[in-house]
């Protein structure tokens, strides 16, 4: 699944992720593209037990994949 976060401002993305979140099947991804670093979210993901990898992409846009 992927949710384009950009052009939405805070905290709007971390809310959408986190709905998202709610949502994901076991053993699925969730891929967010964030106009920001979204420093805040990485916090709530380790609390409920998620792993991310975050990547800058060419436009200055970060490619968060969210996973178990």
């Amino acid at each position: 699944m992927i949710l384009d976060n950009r052009g939405l401002e805070p905290p709007q993305p971390m809310l959408r992720t986190l709905a998202a979140l709610e949502k994901l099947p076991n053993g699925e991804t969730l891929t967010i593209i964030n106009d920001r670093r979204p420093m805040f979210l990485y916090e709530q993901l380790e609390e409920l037990g998620y792993k991310q990898r975050t990547d800058q992409l060419e436009d200055r846009s970060f490619k968060i994949e969210i996973f178990r």
